[in-house]
């Protein structure tokens, strides 16, 4: 999620549970389907659940696989949206963590996953095509990246 002024974007420290996969890590917003639900409809339930906002305005960035990533090695796959339009005022906490308005200039600095390096920087930038990727996992770390853009 963007600010206003487009310069900074809200991510979660995942610093209050310690049996989550993510500890000590930062992530965007988001989270898993529920039956019956699309993907505009679960992100922007999440975005209300995480951050007690409402998304007016939000734009697929791209899709990421991720084989073997899961717990217990299951694959995931993730729909990365900006948002960039909302109403509310987002919550300071969660039971996830800290909601930390972050500089996109700093964005690298952050303890995240090592694969979020790879594809973060295809977010951001000014290509309006979606990017595609694959970035398998193997024992908690990233085996290779790849991504197309059509």
């Amino acid at each position: 999620m963007l600010s206003p002024d487009r310069r900074r974007v809200l991510m979660i420290h995942r610093n209050a549970r310690p049996d989550d996969q993510h500890l000590g890590k930062y992530n965007g917003l988001g989270g898993k389907m529920e039956p019956g639900e699309d993907i505009a409809a679960c992100m922007r339930r999440e975005i209300h659940e995480e951050a007690g906002i409402e998304c007016t305005s939000m734009h697929l960035r791209g899709t990421l696989n991720w084989p073997g990533f899961g717990k217990q090695g299951e694959d995931w796959l993730g729909f990365i949206f900006i948002i960039d339009g909302y109403t509310g005022t987002p919550l300071e906490t969660n039971p996830e963590g800290t909601l930390e308005w972050v500089e996109r200039e700093r964005l690298m600095e952050l303890p995240m996953w090592e694969g979020d390096r790879h594809f973060l920087p295809l977010v951001f930038d000014e290509d309006p095509r979606p990017f595609h990727g694959v970035m398998p996992y193997k024992g908690g770390r990233m085996q290779s990246w790849s991504y197309s853009r059509l």
